[in-house]
């Protein structure tokens, strides 16, 4: 019973590794996605890293990319920037894959 008491908590505790990995990976995308909005609205310097942060916290609002996308889709509309919604999904696919890779090689 005991090996499989531990095996147990091997699951869980790479189910929650697996977890928070994950977590960092959607805050760097949502980072990087930000700092690709806030260079479109022509944001600089700490002005752009405040920006940031906005889209990093606009992903707590509910499950999922939705709440991320309507924050870039509206903050774009609002500063007059050209952009469609296929290249705002694009760019999050992108920056994902990009905050994958970064976060996995500072493992």
């Amino acid at each position: 019973m005991a090996g499989f008491d531990d095996r147990k908590k091997g699951q869980e505790s790479k189910f929650a590794h697996d977890q928070e990995m994950e977590f960092k990976i959607m805050v760097r995308r949502n980072k990087l996605l930000g700092a690709w909005a806030a260079e479109l609205m022509g944001k600089t310097g700490e002005a752009a890293d405040v920006y940031a942060k906005e889209v990093i916290i606009s992903d707590m609002e509910e499950k999922g990319d939705e709440d991320v996308f309507r924050k870039i889709r509206g903050d774009l509309d609002a500063a007059n920037v050209e952009m469609s919604d296929h290249r705002i999904r694009r760019q999050m696919e992108e920056l994902l894959a990009t905050a994958r890779q970064q976060i996995l090689a500072d493992k």
